[in-house]
């Protein structure tokens, strides 16, 4: 019981890290805030956004190995594959605004000239595509942990 408690919390933890930082993301990518300082932080806080997306993944897993309900229960259950369904589309969305950020950083490091404004925006609506779809993944999360879709 301890374990399940500890891998419970360890994944609320990194879910609770990855929404703060797709936040941070959301909040810095603007047009009108973009200077270098805020190109350089957008690198670093997308990179911590992705370590705790995968922190999340490992702990997801982990519970449904280690778990009470074990690997039977979870990975039978449609709406498990619901929630990495939408985990799946959140990374791939993620790619695109990762190379983005590398790529300003590249470009200012080595210009010094900042991102257009139209490169900002499509950046941005892909940076706020994936944060509105994160919200939902709590929604089946809570269906799966009821015992729906059973």
């Amino acid at each position: 019981m301890t374990l399940e408690a500890v891998l419970a919390y360890l994944h609320l933890l990194a879910i609770l890290t990855m929404v703060v930082f797709i936040s941070s993301e959301a909040a810095l990518c603007r047009v009108q805030w973009l200077n270098a300082a805020v190109v350089e932080r957008l690198a670093k806080v997308d990179m911590i956004y992705g370590i705790a997306a995968i922190a999340v993944l490992a702990t997801g897993i982990a519970r449904t190995w280690w778990g009470v309900k074990g690997t039977a229960w979870y990975w039978t259950n449609p709406l498990l594959h619901v929630k990495l369904g939408l985990f799946i589309i959140v990374g791939a969305l993620s790619i695109f605004p990762t190379l983005t950020y590398f790529r300003w950083r590249e470009t200012l490091r080595s210009t010094g000239k900042l991102p257009i404004g139209g490169d900002i925006e499509k950046t941005r609506r892909l940076v706020m595509m994936q944060a509105h779809l994160i919200a939902l993944i709590p929604l089946v999360a809570v269906f799966l942990a009821r015992g729906f879709g059973k």
